[in-house]
């Protein structure tokens, strides 16, 4: 099993980001995610305890269930299908106010199910692939919420000349 874990500081409040980061349709603006869609709501919020989400990555389709929602703080998944085939123990994204922003820090634990060989894919193959997807995906969010048309939204500057 391989612990996986991508972090990134976004110059953006703290709700906005975990609004942005658990909402996964917005991971569809990363170049590597095709298609995601929340296949049943959670409990108190769209994305909250019990919601299931369907991907499709560019590494695998996945099928997963939120664990835990503690807006805006953390927010726990689980994989309960994945192709290809994988095991997998934690999911979790954990936001903390920072000067400047947010800081994300997002951790998976999972490896390939492969006899023999499960752990040298995993650790070899993918895990760069994973990392590299949520590297893209916060990449997507920090465009999204730092970008031009995020600072006029916070500011209310939409079409004003500076």
């Amino acid at each position: 099993m391989e612990t996986m874990t991508v972090e990134r500081t976004i110059a953006a409040p703290i709700d906005e980001v975990f609004a942005w980061l658990t909402t996964t349709t917005n991971y569809e603006r990363s170049r590597l995610v095709l298609r995601c869609r929340l296949a049943r709501r959670g409990e108190g919020a769209p994305y909250g305890v019990g919601a299931v989400r369907s991907h499709l990555w560019a590494i695998g389709w996945l099928r997963e269930r939120i664990t835990r929602h503690d807006a805006p703080y953390v927010t726990e998944y689980a994989v309960e299908r994945s192709f290809p085939p994988s095991r997998h123990e934690l999911g979790r994204m954990t936001f903390t106010e920072v000067d400047g922003g947010t800081l994300v820090n997002w951790t998976t634990r999972a490896e390939m199910s492969a006899p023999l060989i499960g752990g040298f894919l995993t650790r070899h193959l993918v895990r760069p692939m994973i990392t590299g997807s949520f590297r893209s995906i916060l990449d997507a969010a920090d465009k999204a919420l730092t970008g031009p048309q995020a600072h006029s939204r916070r500011t209310g500057t939409q079409g004003v000349d500076a």
